[in-house]
C-alpha cells in the first residue's frame, strides 16, 4: 500500500475531522499545576507525531504543536508547506520536571524520528520537516549537545546527525484543528498508516514512562 504524505492527506482529513473525533489522552479539565514545569520546543517532522508521542508521556503537562525558528510572523500552515517562512513545524512541550527529567524528554526525541534526514521524516519532505532542538535555557543546551555528541561518538546511526541545536526564538501556535491531532483523527490514513504504527513502537520501547490510564 502506498504511503501518502501529510500534506497530501490533509484535505481529505479535514472532510471528516468533526465526524471521527475521538477522546482525547491529553486531559484539559483539571487546572494545571505548572510550579515545577519546563518548556522546551522540539521538531522531528511532522507535528502530528510528535505531538501524538509526547501526549502520552508521565509528566508531560501540555503539547502544543506549531511553528518556530523562521523569520515570518504568525505563519498560516499553507504558508510553512510553501518553503518560504523559514519555519520548522515543532512542538512546544510543558513538563514537570518532578515528575519527567529533561534527559528523559530528549531520550524520546532522539528515537522517535531519524535524525540523519535533511529536511526529511519519510515520505514528508522540506525544510520544516527538519530536526531540530530549540532550546529555552543553557541547560537544555548543554544536555541536548552532550547528547547528540554521545550519539555520535556511539555511531547510533550509519550517517551523520544532521539535528540542529538551536536557541529559542519564536514559536507561533497552528491552527485549531492541527491541535490533538492524531486523536480526534485516529481513523484517517496520515494517522493509521503513518502515526499509529509509530506509537506501537514508542509505547514499547518507553513503557514505564507512558501515563496510566485513568
Amino acid at each position: 500500500m502506498k504511503i501518502l504524505n501529510k500534506a497530501s492527506l490533509l484535505l481529505l482529513s479535514l472532510v471528516y475531522l468533526s465526524a471521527c473525533a475521538q477522546p482525547t489522552k491529553q486531559k484539559q479539565s483539571k487546572k494545571l499545576d505548572m510550579t515545577h514545569t519546563e518548556t522546551i520546543t522540539l521538531g522531528s517532522g511532522c507535528f502530528w507525531c510528535t505531538e501524538a508521542i509526547y501526549q502520552r508521556l508521565e509528566g508531560v503537562v501540555k503539547v502544543t504543536s506549531g511553528y518556530s525558528g523562521g523569520f515570518v510572523d504568525n505563519p498560516t500552515y499553507e504558508q510553512v508547506c510553501d518553503k518560504n517562512t523559514g519555519h520548522a513545524e515543532v512542538c512546544q512541550i510543558a513538563f514537570d520536571t518532578t515528575k519527567i527529567s529533561l534527559d528523559d524528554i530528549l531520550a524520546v526525541f532522539w528515537k522517535t524520528h531519524d535524525p540523519t534526514t535533511p529536511n526529511q521524516q519519510g515520505n514528508d519532505v522540506g525544510p520544516q520537516y527538519r530536526s531540530v532542538v530549540f532550546f529555552h535555557n543553557e541547560h537544555q543546551k548543554e544536555v541536548a549537545e552532550k547528547y547528540k555528541q554521545e550519539l555520535t561518538d556511539a555511531k547510533a546511526w550509519d550517517k551523520p546527525i544532521v539535528t540542529t541545536i538551536e536557541a529559542f526564538k519564536n514559536f507561533y501556535a497552528a491552527e485549531n484543528y492541527h491541535q490533538n491531532y492524531y486523536n480526534n483523527n485516529a481513523s484517517q490514513g496520515y494517522c493509521r498508516y503513518v502515526i499509529g504504527p509509530k506509537l506501537e513502537k514508542f509505547e514499547k520501547v518507553f513503557a514505564n514512562k507512558l501515563k496510566k490510564e485513568d
